[in-house]
């Protein structure tokens, strides 16, 4: 009993130590080739990694897909070409400057931009008001003093 129980450990771990592990190309120049497309293309899962550094299982399967497209003889170009019409723009790390992509390349240095507009239009406003804001006259001034000197119970303190 206690070697069936240690055989089926055994199994189950061999069998989940298979399933986490990617086959690697013997093949130093299909692994740099490999390597370089995986860190221009982005995990779908993750979205912050590029499919190099995910260890999601589509990006595996991205990974495995890139190396059998090499295997097949498909240049750089080609593989990133079958991932932008399978995947969009999206699956690019540095997406395309085009229509659709614009407001990612654009929209921050606009909303900087437009932020520092606003700061600055805001402070001349509040410059502007200080600034046109009439001194009191004579009888107001007298009379806002009174109120400065006296007391809260409405004596005067001088």
């Amino acid at each position: 009993m206690k070697r069936l129980a240690l055989a089926l450990a055994l199994a189950a771990s061999l069998a989940a130590w298979g399933q986490s592990t990617e086959i690697a190309n013997p093949d130093p120049k299909v692994e740099a080739r490999l390597k370089t497309i995986a860190h221009e293309l982005r995990c779908l899962v993750c979205q912050n990694q590029t499919i190099a550094d995910s260890d999601a299982p589509l990006a595996v399967d991205l990974r495995k897909q890139v190396r059998v497209m090499i295997g097949d003889g498909k240049s750089d170009e080609e593989i990133r070409g079958y991932m932008v019409d399978r995947y969009g723009d999206f699956v690019l790390y540095k997406p395309p400057f085009n229509a659709v992509t614009a407001v990612l390349w654009v929209g921050p240095g606009l909303l900087i931009v437009g932020g520092f507009a606003a700061l600055a239009l805001m402070i001349r406003r509040r410059r502007e008001a200080a600034v046109a804001a009439p001194p009191p006259d004579a009888a107001r001034q007298r009379e806002i003093e009174a109120l400065l000197a006296a007391d809260p119970d409405g004596k005067s303190r001088r």
